[in-house]
């Protein structure tokens, strides 16, 4: 265990983070989980997050089977959780690696004592450039591949580390793209890649292509099938190009691959990945470890559509197989209409950017008491959920509703810890986020 998370074990929490019973005495991180607390007890404080923790370790074990018998590796995105110490059980499950959005998450994951990341990202100019340098100046035992899409951001990157000689080796990206970043096809990539080839240094390599599908998405799912197969070719071609220029030994990667169409990255670029004994194929899925009950639980059924989830010589339902981990849970504050209740829970705590969240159970008195299956959030505001209910329904104020969620990133932002969940709803571990 690396000394941020000791150290993190000792950091005390008291009513200023979401879910800590009022009026309690200050706890350290690793003892809420012996409390014996429960979402809907009437002693935490809510609105809160939640995490499956039997869900959560089901979707690790399916997802990093899926990886292992296709071939390919996995640099789970740490944006999702922003949890170093669920970042470091994915590594400990078997990912390569650990995939960061910008400088940041990387100084926030190197300070927790991980050391091989990918920067799914440009950074920026020279400024941008500078910071790496000064933040992986401090770990000269890290392994960094970072994307670039420009001459401009590759001259950046070069002029910082030629700058110093205490820096640990970069690794540089190719990135192709399609709706963000990315050069956007073959003549940009080779001023590129003829750019890095230039710089080229002991510390400062390129290191293989990069490619997000995840981008490429629109409103009409043929045009984004196609627009997805374009972006996947372009790369898939482009890395013979490459290992000619490199020669055939030096170690490469050919990373793509989110939550949603991860199958096709697989499907599409596994067969120029195989012809190559020294290219490794690195997925960056974060996501799909928590899923959710709205754009995730939209794109696993979109991946049985296109011919379902193969372990092996197993074909399984993904949208069966993979588990929503994550919930919030919030009052009834009012119930002002027969067929209306306000809960309080709001855009300052639940995502909204990809669907609203899902009214699931109703607790009262500290228990299970229904389903809630025909009732419906239509609208949220500041710091309230507007629920449409059935005729007759006997929702009351007082009780707690477990919603699901839907886009596990742009919810987990909003909250300074996440709590770990037995099957019995029982809080048995606490997660700080880090990256707020």
């Amino acid at each position: 265990m690396s000394d941020r998370h000791t150290a993190t074990e000792n950091v005390l929490i008291d009513e200023r983070v979401r879910g800590f019973p009022p009026g309690n005495p200050p706890l350290a991180l690793d003892a809420i989980g012996r409390q014996g607390w429960k979402p809907y007890d009437g002693r935490m404080a809510l609105p809160l997050i939640s995490l499956d923790r039997q869900a959560f370790t089901g979707n690790v074990e399916l997802m990093m089977a899926y990886v292992k018998s296709h071939g390919a590796d996995i640099a789970p995105h740490a944006k999702t959780p922003m949890s170093t110490a669920l970042a470091e059980a994915l590594l400990a499950a078997g990912a390569w690696g650990t995939t960061v959005a910008d400088i940041r998450q990387a100084a926030v994951l190197l300070k927790a004592g991980q050391r091989r990341l990918i920067l799914a990202n440009e950074i920026g100019g020279a400024a941008a450039a500078r910071r790496l340098a000064a933040l992986l100046g401090h770990y000269p035992d890290a392994e960094l591949h970072i994307f670039v899409d420009s001459t401009a951001l590759v001259e950046a990157l070069r002029s910082a580390w030629q700058e110093r000689v205490d820096l640990p080796p970069l690794g540089l990206l190719v990135e192709f793209g399609a709706g963000r970043a990315g050069a956007r096809g073959v003549a940009a990539a080779e001023a590129i890649l003829e750019a890095i080839l230039a710089a080229e240094t002991p510390a400062f390599r390129l290191t293989g292509i990069a490619a997000y599908e995840g981008a490429a998405a629109t409103a009409d799912a043929e045009e984004t099938m196609r627009r997805i197969d374009a972006l996947m070719a372009v790369t898939s071609d482009f890395l013979p190009k490459l290992r000619a220029r490199v020669g055939k030994e030096r170690p490469l990667l050919v990373t793509a691959g989110g939550s949603v169409f991860f199958d096709v990255v697989i499907a599409r670029l596994s067969a120029a990945v195989a012809a190559d004994p020294a290219c490794r194929l690195v997925l960056r899925s974060g996501a799909i470890f928590f899923h959710d009950h709205g754009i995730y639980e939209r794109g696993l059924a979109g991946l049985d559509a296109r011919g379902g989830f193969r372990i092996g010589s197993e074909m399984v339902s993904a949208a069966a197989a993979f588990r929503p981990a994550l919930r919030v849970w919030a009052e009834v504050l009012s119930r002002p209409e027969p067929r209306l209740a306000i809960c309080g829970m709001g855009m300052r705590d639940v995502a909204m950017d990809q669907g609203l969240p899902r009214p699931l159970a109703l607790y009262r008195n500290g228990a299970y008491l229904a389903d809630l299956g025909n009732a419906d959030v239509f609208r949220l505001n500041d710091q309230h959920a507007f629920v449409a209910l059935a005729d007759g329904s006997d929702v009351a104020v007082g009780d707690v509703i477990e919603y699901g969620i839907s886009h596990p990133c742009t919810c987990l932002d909003r909250h300074a810890i996440l709590y770990g969940l037995d099957p019995d709803h029982s809080v048995t571990a606490a997660y700080l986020t880090s990256f707020g």
